[in-house]
């Protein structure tokens, strides 16, 4: 161990700073260093509508359908209200902390040719009518930010899927009377699913790509062909865009995965009109099985 030994003259020394410190101990003290800054918590940076989100969808141009009623649709320019509307609160209402739209379905009233029920916003070219669609010739893009917020699970424990965007045909009045159809709708080219964490996506093709002028305007001459994007967005937020045009349609998961459809497919389907579809259509009919799918953003260009 080392020892410290002080010489008489240090000792006096000491002495005499023992004594000073002892003279003077009523006054402040000198500071020898720079005292340390006060701690000051950084504010999270929020922002927007001072720590409240909205969701970038403009709803000028959509209705919705809820799973509710006959079943109940509310378009422009009700929908806009929809904050405060206590008939759409329940179903579709703001994720303020997420700055999100909040679609809710669980099995309940359908739209003729379903059994399933539905959240989900429906384009009207034409704020508050369905009257005026587009085909690919015109063509259409649409992209959303979203993700899967809640879903139930089946008997297997599997979660249950729905989907959350489509492009839907449509008859016009002389296809309709044509093929002697009693309502304007058509089958729907595309539908996108979130299936058990992944993105499934289901699009129309000809059973005969021989099928006459008239045939072809009917249900039964299409099937479905499905795709698999290989992503897992689970319940991560992911971004969806479609893009349809002359005889393409194309696909793209979070600008990183792209399906492309060019065949004679696409190309006959050209004799239909189109709208866009975007939200949570449930596809199951299970006692308690619901889902919520939340939408941050949503944009339709033509």
């Amino acid at each position: 161990m080392k020892k410290i030994r002080l010489s008489c003259k240090s000792w006096f020394t000491a002495g005499v700073v023992i004594c000073l410190a002892s003279c003077t101990s009523t006054k402040e003290p000198i500071a020898t260093t720079n005292p340390e800054p006060p701690i000051v918590e950084e504010k999270t940076q929020k922002v927007e509508g001072v720590d409240y989100f909205l969701p970038k969808i403009d709803l000028n141009h959509w209705k919705v359908t809820l799973p509710i009623g006959d079943p109940t649709e509310v378009s422009p320019p009700e929908i806009l209200d929809y904050g405060d509307s206590e008939l759409l609160q329940p179903y579709m209402y703001n994720d303020s902390i997420e700055g999100a739209l909040v679609f809710y379905a669980y099995p309940g009233s359908t739209t003729n040719n379903t059994s399933y029920s539905r959240c989900e916003l429906r384009e009207q070219m034409v704020s508050g009518s369905n009257s005026t669609n587009w085909t690919f010739e015109q063509g259409g893009k649409m992209k959303g930010t979203l993700r899967m917020s809640e879903i139930s699970k089946d008997e297997n424990d599997d979660f249950h899927r729905t989907i959350i965007m489509q492009i839907h045909g449509r008859l016009s009045n002389e296809q309709r009377d044509l093929i002697g159809e009693d309502d304007n709708n058509a089958p729907p080219i595309l539908k996108i699913y979130w299936n058990k964490g992944k993105v499934r996506v289901l699009r129309k093709i000809l059973k005969d790509v021989a099928v006459n002028d008239v045939d072809i305007l009917k249900t039964d001459a299409w099937t479905d062909e499905g795709h698999w994007f290989d992503e897992v967005v689970g319940f991560d937020k992911f971004q969806l865009e479609i893009i349809a045009q002359k005889d393409r349609l194309e696909i793209i998961l979070n600008d990183t995965e792209t399906m492309v459809f060019d065949d004679i497919h696409v190309e006959k389907w050209g004799v239909f009109e189109n709208y866009f579809k975007a939200g949570n259509y449930l596809t199951t009919t299970e006692e308690g099985s619901f889902a919520k799918v939340k939408y941050y953003s949503l944009e339709v260009t033509h």
